[in-house]
């Protein structure tokens, strides 16, 4: 299978079966314009300019809003009650956070910080439902967000249960650098510490220094100007 036909799958999607091959995300053929959407809302909604390492909410929190990410990047973080914390998402311009509130639970099942200087809309939970109810095509786009992010969660479960964590490594640069969306062929990755891609990945600071020492040698990755991903790390995570 070619890298090519592994790249021309479902919009903004991961595919990833043990001893397959991974299919990486496109942006959605018709994006969210929140211009349109959320200036017909009038009571409700707030615009927040966040720096970086900002609290947008705490795991445990009472869930009233959802938030809409402009600009910018937010990491979401479960802490378990023995105090163990994992990375569940970086989520990014073009992303909901917080979307759970709409259906339940009514509070937050998980934290969200900005890693960056980020501007976020902001919409009250009683305004979101009734933008649901009375925009037939907001309503669309947005479940066919929900129905994508969902299978990404399987996805990234899959993931965990069946590969190892270099292969994980390798599928979370893979994603963070947007590989098969349109637009330049090999991207940048925003800065990211060592322990929040433990974190992601479900492994060791150590190891991930390890994997990514072997991965710089192998030329899959180079620092120049920020972390660069080549296409060639896919062989990583289709090797047997």
């Amino acid at each position: 299978m070619t890298h090519d036909s592994l790249l021309s799958a479902r919009p903004r999607t991961v595919t990833l079966r043990p001893r397959d091959g991974i299919s990486l995300p496109r942006k959605h053929a018709t994006p969210f314009n929140p211009q349109k959407f959320f200036s017909g809302i009038d009571d409700g909604k707030s615009t927040l300019r966040c720096q970086k390492h900002q609290i947008l909410f705490t795991q445990g929190d009472a869930a009233q809003a959802v938030f809409y990410i402009l600009e910018g990047r937010i990491k979401l973080t479960v802490v378990s009650p023995q105090g163990k914390e994992a990375v569940v998402a970086i989520l990014e311009s073009g992303d909901f956070v917080g979307e759970t509130c709409l259906a339940g639970p009514l509070v937050r099942i998980a934290t969200a910080t900005t890693l960056e200087a980020s501007t976020i809309e902001r919409i009250d939970r009683a305004a979101m439902n009734r933008l649901l109810s009375q925009e037939q095509a907001f309503f669309e786009l947005f479940l066919s967000y929900l129905l994508t992010r969902n299978l990404r969660v399987q996805e990234d479960l899959i993931d965990q249960l069946f590969n190892s964590a270099e292969k994980r490594l390798a599928r979370t640069l893979l994603l963070l650098a947007h590989c098969g969306e349109e637009g330049p062929p090999e991207l940048p990755i925003p800065k990211l510490s060592q322990e929040t891609l433990a974190e992601m990945v479900g492994t060791t600071r150590s190891r991930i220094s390890y994997f990514m020492n072997r991965f710089k040698k192998l030329g899959f990755i180079e620092y120049n100007a920020g972390l660069r991903v080549r296409r060639s790390l896919f062989d990583v995570v289709q090797a047997q």
